[in-house]
């Protein structure tokens, strides 16, 4: 809002210099410093109110291939690129959390012999979302805010909401979840664990499905048992080798856009940057993908390659002391062309060979990469980044596919009508709540109610389970905090630095604290400004 002039304010909206005593029944609105659209059915006041509101352009000037900054970062500052693999140099097709889906429920029944009528529970692609919480003793999943709160109508007992009355009854009266001494840094528990990468989709869907299967047939179990005995079987996918093979014989169908990856790589390394890969992943399965997309001599792109790292341990374990026997501190070791480890000593890490599990300390004192000379992209917040930039001070970067299909969402008319109109409301209540009168409490009842159903409304255009990955309600998600946290720039895919400059600095925006007033232009918008060459980017993919 602000100061607006008389003369401009159309019939049926109300308008004034500040709150004021008078009230209209017939618009339902109190006077204010903001236009305010009339309720009234007979006429569109209110949503040509809402559509002045919103500023030229809004809906059509984000671009899910623009970066984005949490902090400010200069390209022309860093020498060294760093990668993850997998959902960072490769992407894969919806259809792998399907196989994995499968195959993960295949081993709960004849592994751990679960009943064979969960078999009938097909994998739901659209259920889930990353960054949602898990109450392993209750078996509930959930969204969480950055302040640990619970975001009402987003509880689930297997496939079934949990009504919000009853969530509060099981936290003793409260959405807060105490997350620090539940779930630790990592998230991990040993009472709420919290997804934070896209390989566990299958895994939230699977967990909710066998819930459901003994909730529905009122079959007592034990969640904490179901809880490990579904994880187990998900890993069982990974540590078998199945996804790696599955990918390896279907490449075409199951990596998407290598060709972008190959230009990324040409772009950095014809312009003198050096490049390393760190990776879970074994070397047969990394060498054959990234033959695919960029070549049989794609080693020629990277000054050092590490495969089975063993992330987050790579980051976190001392220098290696072998009369410690730490458990997880590993020295480098040499693999041949088979992929095969090689006995000598590792002294410098050289160029055109590859290296197996190894751990940071020995990484940086072998190459002297060190600080915001290095910025590294990786799609998991806390195995990928969260320890190098609280520990290393390297640059992060963090992949985050699913902007693509939420910047879509944000871009539409609806979503632009829908939350103006739900901002502007929330500033009328925050205004009306001072009147003590009935017919302005009966009004105020009426607007929260409104208010609780434009809230459901934004959250179904995203997912109608959980919604955004980004927010709960007005605040940010756990997952969003993190991903401030824990990145300096973030991005759709690795294929975005393709629209910039290697020079280029990215710049955040300065986001108002509730003190302040916004001030300057690109706040006015709500991050429609931040495409870095606004239309002319309209170009890009």
């Amino acid at each position: 809002g602000g100061p607006c002039c008389p003369a401009a304010a159309p019939s049926g909206l109300a308008m004034g210099p500040g709150p004021c005593p008078t009230f209209s029944p017939d618009h339902a609105v109190k006077q204010s410093c903001v236009y305010v659209p009339a309720r009234d059915a007979e006429t569109d006041w209110g949503t040509a109110c809402i559509i002045i509101l919103i500023p030229p352009g809004a809906c059509n000037l984000l671009n899910s291939s623009t970066i984005y900054a949490n902090n400010e970062v200069s390209l022309a500052e860093v020498d060294i690129y760093g990668f993850d693999y997998d959902y960072t140099l490769a992407l894969y097709s919806n259809t792998l959390n399907t196989m994995i889906y499968n195959t993960a429920r295949t081993f709960l029944t004849e592994h751990f012999k679960y009943p064979e009528a969960i078999h009938k529970y097909d994998y739901i692609p659209n259920f889930a979302a990353r960054g949602l919480h898990y109450d392993i003793q209750k078996g509930l999943l959930m969204k969480i805010d950055a302040f640990h709160y619970i975001q009402p109508g987003t509880v689930y007992r297997g496939l079934s909401p949990v009504p919000d009355d009853e969530v509060l009854q099981l936290y003793g009266g409260t959405h807060h979840v105490p997350l620090q001494q539940d779930s630790g840094f990592y998230g991990k528990g040993p009472k709420v664990k919290q997804f934070m990468d896209i390989f566990s989709l299958p895994e939230m869907t699977l967990l909710a499905v066998a819930n459901d299967f003994f909730i529905s047939n009122d079959i007592e179990y034990d969640p904490v048992h179901l809880y490990k005995d579904v994880s187990d079987a998900v890993s069982m996918v990974h540590i078998k080798g199945c996804m790696y093979k599955w990918i390896m014989e279907d490449m075409e169908k199951l990596i998407l856009r290598g060709e972008e990856t190959y230009a990324v790589l040409h772009q950095l390394v014809s312009q003198g940057k050096k490049l390393f890969l760190i990776t879970n992943s074994p070397f047969n399965f990394v060498d054959k993908g990234m033959k695919f997309m960029v070549g049989k001599n794609w080693r020629d792109f990277f000054d050092v390659v590490i495969v089975q790292a063993d992330k987050p341990h790579f980051f976190t374990d001392f220098r290696f002391k072998p009369y410690l026997k730490a458990k997880h501190a590993k020295p480098f070791r040499r693999l041949d062309e088979n992929g095969d480890l090689l006995w000598e000593k590792i002294n410098s890490l050289e160029k055109g060979h590859i290296y197996k599990q190894g751990n940071l300390f020995e990484f940086l004192r072998l190459t002297g990469w060190r600080g915001s000379r290095v910025l590294y992209f990786g799609d998991h917040l806390y195995s990928d980044l969260a320890d190098l930039m609280l520990r290393h001070g390297w640059r992060t970067a963090a992949i985050v596919p699913e902007l693509e299909q939420e910047t879509k969402v944000v871009s539409t008319e609806q979503y632009a009508l829908t939350l103006t109109w739900l901002q502007a409301l929330t500033g009328l209540l925050e205004r009306l709540q001072m009147h003590r009168d009935t017919e302005s409490k009966q009004v105020l009842q009426e607007w929260l109610k409104e208010r609780e159903e434009l809230r459901l409304m934004t959250k179904n255009l995203f997912n109608p389970q959980f919604g955004s990955i980004f927010r709960t309600c007005h605040n940010p998600t756990y997952f969003s905090r993190r991903l401030c946290r824990f990145s300096d720039i973030y991005m759709a895919s690795l294929s975005c630095l393709l629209n910039y400059d290697l020079s280029y600095t990215f710049y955040p925006r300065r986001t108002p604290l509730q003190h302040e007033a916004p001030l300057w232009m690109d706040q006015l918008c709500t991050g429609c400004m931040k495409t870095p060459f606004l239309e002319e980017m309209s170009h890009i993919r």
